[in-house]
């Protein structure tokens, strides 16, 4: 299983991979996913991820 986002391929981003969230505005999380947001691309930490992929789903399903 990869395991990029843990810790050796890490080490060459800038303060290994942790900074602010632009989506939920916490700080010293690792910000590691792109995605496009109002047509820019950033990086935002796991759980911003999940939680905009989960609301994507609810909203094909309906």
């Amino acid at each position: 299983m990869s395991k990029a986002h843990r810790g050796k391929g890490l080490r060459e981003t800038v303060a290994h991979g942790r900074g602010t969230c632009p989506v939920c505005k916490r700080e010293g999380v690792k910000v590691l996913y792109e995605l496009e947001i109002d047509g820019q691309k950033v990086k935002i930490c796991k759980t911003c991820k999940a939680t905009l992929a989960n609301k994507k789903k609810a909203e094909v399903a309906k």
